[in-house]
């Protein structure tokens, strides 16, 4: 168990300072970096069903979207059928950044996946999705749509 806390630590270490190369010199954090993907992975996603996926609080999404919206990377509409309702979506911008971010994480995940091949990325993802709780693992196939 310790030698797989190191290493979860030193490979969630290594795809975070990846990402701060693209977001410290624009003057942005992980947080961001999370809302920025789940917009991309659901436009039009609702700011609460935002707050249930990153689980944070109403105040700390509230300070990254409206960061990310005075950056012109993230737009926010109302709901059609429930006017309180803010849907989020990400501007050509965003999505460029967003992209961008996601290149790295999928160029270093990509290279790890293939070192240790086809059964051990099968391993790996049962592993976190057990990490996940029960109650929370239907939200994980509905971001394949």
């Amino acid at each position: 168990l310790r030698r797989g806390v190191e290493l979860m630590h030193f490979g969630h270490a290594h795809l975070t300072r990846a990402l701060d190369a693209v977001l410290e010199p624009e003057g942005l954090g992980r947080a961001h970096q999370r809302a920025l993907y789940f917009i991309a992975r659901q436009p039009d996603v609702s700011v609460s069903e935002l707050l249930r996926l990153l689980a944070i609080t109403k105040q700390s999404l509230g300070r990254v979207v409206s960061e990310l919206e005075a950056r012109g990377l993230v737009v926010a509409r109302q709901g059609s059928e429930d006017r309180r309702q803010r849907l989020l979506r990400l501007t050509d911008e965003g999505m460029t950044l967003e992209a961008e971010l996601f290149q790295r994480l999928s160029a270093a995940l990509g290279a790890a996946y293939a070192a240790a091949g086809q059964d051990a990325v099968g391993g790996f993802w049962a592993v976190l999705e057990g990490l996940v709780p029960p109650a929370d693992r239907a939200r994980i196939p509905a971001l394949r749509r």
